[in-house]
């Protein structure tokens, strides 16, 4: 099969290796697309430490299944033939502490796709079957990708953002673009921020139902009562808290981010909270997969062939990417 590989740090290319074979408990995969991801550059650009070397990334896969590994049991629910997505968390042990109370994201052997695991830039991948999701049947396969990461990151962030009614959201890519579709269906007011003179991305944000949009480094009109942060700059953490109001609440939805600057006391006090998201549950696919067609969540994609994965990810790290990018083989 062809797949992208990296090497080395920055060392990405396409080369011809065997179709990997299907273990216990796994499925196989015909990869039909595969989102890419901000994720994906930090591993690429060695912002997050390697775990294996070569490693095909891409996690926000969308495939057919074509080959289930024993025992049937495991993967009794799917079927040859199925559409499944995978996502960034792709094991998870079920016997730590953190799994048995819900939070395998958090579980420390967890393993994770295009990381630990090999990934969906490739024709060809396998994946635990416990962690494949149906995808809903209206989305076609390019559109789906990024619900897998860029949604479900989204969708549990906005969730640690309780009952905000006034919503600021830092970084208007993938993630944003479709955590704005939810956050409007739900009644919530939304200012988007960008990256300073980035219009495009402005307008982009007031065509899905930003009432404003506004650079980075402003303050908004009147105080939020959340924010959720998916830029990787550390500098956009102090500004969040100075935006929100006393005792709202500020999430930081990425895996990576520059470090943060030191900031004064007083910015968070009142009761303000800030935290992190990591990873993403079982739960939460299921939750919002069922969500998105509801809405319905539209993805905006620009599609890439497989030797063009370099040049997607180049596109999204020089901001060129208007909604989400994705890789089709």
């Amino acid at each position: 099969m062809r797949a992208v590989v990296l090497d080395r740090e920055g060392a990405l290319g396409v080369r011809d290796l065997p179709e990997p074979v299907v273990g216990t408990g796994e499925v196989k995969l015909r990869v039909l697309a595969c989102g890419v991801c901000r994720t994906d550059l930090h591993i690429v650009d060695g912002e997050l430490a390697p775990h294996r070397r070569p490693l095909v990334p891409g996690h926000q896969i969308v495939g057919t299944v074509v080959a289930l590994g024993p025992p049937a049991a495991e993967g009794a629910r799917l079927r040859l033939g199925d559409r499944v997505g995978v996502p960034w968390l792709g094991w998870s042990c079920g016997i730590c502490a953190f799994c048995r109370h819900g939070q395998e994201n958090l579980c420390p052997t967890a393993r994770f796709t295009g990381y630990d695991i090999d990934g969906g830039f490739a024709e060809f991948a396998v994946a635990d079957a416990r962690y494949c999701f149906p995808i809903p049947s209206g989305y076609p396969d390019a559109q789906a990708a990024p619900l897998l990461c860029a949604g479900l990151i989204g969708y549990r962030a906005l969730r640690f953002a309780g009952d905000a009614e006034r919503l600021g959201i830092y970084g208007f890519g993938a993630a944003a673009h479709i955590v704005i579709q939810v956050a409007r269906a739900q009644g919530r007011r939304v200012v988007a921020f960008t990256r300073p003179g980035d219009a495009a991305a402005q307008r982009f944000a007031l065509d899905l139902g930003a009432e404003a949009a506004l650079a980075s480094d402003r303050p908004p009109d009147e105080p939020l009562d959340a924010a959720l942060l998916f830029a990787p700059a550390g500098e956009t953490v102090p500004a969040a808290l100075r935006a929100v109001r006393p005792g709202g609440t500020v999430v930081c939805g990425g895996i990576h981010m520059s470090d943060i600057p030191s900031f004064p006391y007083e910015i968070l006090w009142g009761e303000r909270v800030l935290r992190s998201v990591a990873n993403l549950t079982r739960q939460d696919g299921t939750d919002f997969l069922a969500l998105a067609p509801t809405i319905p969540v539209r993805t905006e994609v620009t599609t890439f062939a497989l030797g063009d994965t370099t040049a997607a990810l180049d596109a999204l790290r020089q901001g060129r990417i208007r909604g989400a990018a994705v890789v089709v083989p």
